[in-house]
């Protein structure tokens, strides 16, 4: 057992050693690379792609009114119950909608918490829009032409 690498004394021979270079690459990489692939295969999504499509925006009105449960979500759609259940994962990865599960019955609620930064981006151009307005009618009232009256 002297001479086995990582047995030794000294943990730098470990190091120096081929079963350190076979640990690397049976066990490290491997999860370093999984780790990278699952890190890259995460959508990132934000309330602004949720609130994009038709279909997702009809989903959080019937679900801001009351807690349906999948199949009644899909009810109210044309489009297969896979297609609704696609849009009510996005809804949750953006954190509109809380799915719940009781027994084997899957429940969607409307948060709307999210849609916050919907409305103050909202407000920005509101405010934006209204400077210009205001400024376009001071500049009408100080300059009046015989083509306004």
């Amino acid at each position: 057992m002297n001479g086995s690498p990582g047995f030794s004394k000294n943990p730098g021979i470990f190091l120096e050693t081929e079963w350190f270079h076979l640990y690397l690459e049976t066990v490290r990489f491997p999860i370093y690379f999984y780790d990278r692939f699952q890190r890259m295969n995460q959508v990132r999504r934000d309330v602004f792609q949720a609130i994009s499509d038709p279909t997702r925006r009809e989903i959080i009105g019937l679900l801001s009114r009351r807690t349906l449960n999948l199949n009644n979500v899909a009810d109210h759609f044309t489009i297969s119950r896979p297609a609704v259940a696609k849009h009510i994962r996005i809804l949750t990865e953006c954190g509109l909608v809380i799915v719940q599960t009781r027994g084997r019955e899957t429940f969607c609620q409307a948060d709307l918490r999210g849609l916050k930064a919907v409305s103050e981006w909202a407000n920005t151009y509101q405010e934006f829009w209204n400077n210009k307005l205001d400024a376009l009618e001071r500049f009408l009232d100080d300059n009046p032409s015989d083509e306004n009256l």
